[in-house]
């Protein structure tokens, strides 16, 4: 689905979530404190038509691009189940198997959205998908100034820096050559208002490790490159989102915000899912 300005579903927050996973292993306890509808919408989400399979879908144990596709797909629509968000994907297929250039459908689908949808885009630590999922969404959103857009932290990427899930994680985020790169690529264009610093209770990580362990075929991978993420405590059980503010007067101070107190969504019946192209 295409949606066109202002005739597009009413979701009151929409996830750009750069591969089946990112959005659950980034924000699932943020999306559980929210009111009204969600969208989680996968930007490589579309089927590859390639005749060898890449890497990481032999090192996750597939025979071939469909068969990690079509598990991938269902493993996506178990979790943004139990995210109670709607599944929606763009025709892009993962980067392996496309080339590169503008990321299909997102320009179009961004455009679609109603004034005064929150729009969460990745950070972009450490993550060329990412980063190129981020810049394609602000230059959109820059033309939309109706839409709300946030920046959440991309875990577990941003989950290795010190301090992780305390209120000393922006500095060290600021100040880390290892992680905070990408951080200060887009501090120097925008003005970051740490909108919610959430550290998750017991039930809502239960919940949040509910919605990541639906994604099975690709924890054993992951935990290659990023060791026992899944651990408690852990980077997962901290989620940060910043607002994207335009710069203050020097002689004015920016104040903060509070975490929200939005109340607590449960997920209902399986959303549809609905293909983007």
């Amino acid at each position: 689905m295409t949606a066109a300005s202002g005739s597009g579903p009413r979701w009151t927050t929409v996830v750009l979530s750069p591969h089946f996973d990112d959005a659950a292993l980034s924000v699932a306890g943020y999306l559980g404190r929210t009111t009204g509808p969600t969208a989680v919408v996968t930007v490589h989400g579309g089927a590859p038509a390639a005749d060898r399979i890449s890497w990481w879908d032999a090192g996750c144990g597939f025979a071939t691009p469909e068969e990690a596709y079509r598990v991938r797909l269902a493993e996506d629509a178990r979790a943004c189940a139990l995210l109670g968000a709607e599944q929606v994907t763009l025709a892009n297929p993962d980067s392996p198997y496309r080339d590169d250039g503008d990321l299909a459908g997102l320009a179009d689908f961004l455009t679609g959205l109603p004034p005064q949808t929150r729009v969460l885009v990745p950070l972009g630590t450490n993550q060329p998908d990412h980063t190129a999922v981020r810049d394609q969404a602000l230059a959109v959103l820059a033309g939309r100034p109706g839409l709300a857009p946030y920046v959440y932290a991309d875990l577990p990427y941003t989950g290795g820096v010190r301090k992780w899930g305390t209120d000393a994680v922006v500095d060290r985020l600021a100040g880390s050559d290892k992680y905070g790169g990408a951080y200060r690529d887009l501090s120097a264009a925008y003005e970051l208002r740490v909108a919610h610093n959430i550290r998750l209770d017991e039930r809502e990580w239960a919940a949040k490790r509910a919605a990541v362990l639906s994604y099975t075929s690709q924890l054993a991978p992951v935990a290659v490159g990023h060791g026992p993420f899944l651990r408690r405590p852990g980077p997962l059980q901290a989620e940060l989102l910043w607002e994207l503010v335009p710069a203050a007067p020097d002689n004015e101070p920016v104040p903060a915000i509070p975490d929200n107190q939005e109340g607590n969504r449960h997920a209902g019946q399986p959303p549809p899912h609905i293909d983007v192209g």
